[in-house]
């Protein structure tokens, strides 16, 4: 059996605060190639925190992501809650594809629907089909009717005013 040594990124992720945790992957930025790689897999505790810290470290559509966003996308699918949710708010930030934005939309639809999850994924992946419809008026409708009441009685109200508000913006 082989032990693996944690690396100097690894270490940084569970021994560090979230501001010491930014301060590293921008001052060595030769380990930001690592914390995403990180971040697709499922090597917990290292995996989460790395997609957490990631966000607050790219600008909007970072170059440093693009090439890995096929590969975020299709990661998300089999993470824990929180992982989903960090992801997602990754992509956020991105231009996709019509076909990666396709996708994505799918999944995000799927993450509302199931009730069981917490409310903090759901609510990200709403942000997404949000974003999405914004792009795409055709599916005015349908982002409606994911905001019907039988998605919405397991969040608090700040989240039902903030979907609301959001449906508000949305074209028809």
């Amino acid at each position: 059996m082989t032990i693996s040594k944690e690396t100097k990124l690894e270490y940084a992720l569970l021994h560090s605060h979230k501001d010491e945790m930014i301060s590293f992957i921008k001052g060595y930025p030769e380990y930001f190639d690592e914390a995403i790689e990180l971040a697709i897999q499922d090597k917990q505790p290292y995996s989460w925190r790395a997609a957490w810290v990631l966000w607050s470290c790219i600008s909007k559509n970072d170059p440093r992501i693009q090439k890995y966003i096929p590969f975020i996308i299709e990661s998300i699918d089999g993470k824990t809650d929180g992982h989903q949710r960090e992801l997602i708010k990754i992509l956020l930030e991105m231009d996709l594809t019509d076909e990666q934005e396709g996708y994505l939309f799918d999944l995000c639809v799927s993450l509302w629907e199931h009730l069981e999850k917490k409310p903090s994924v759901r609510f990200t992946a709403f942000k997404f089909i949000h974003k999405t419809a914004c792009k795409h008026p055709d599916l005015a409708n349908e982002i409606r009717l994911l905001a019907q009441e039988k998605y919405m009685r397991t969040l608090s109200p700040g989240v039902h005013r903030s979907i609301e508000k959001m449906l508000k913006n949305v074209p028809s």
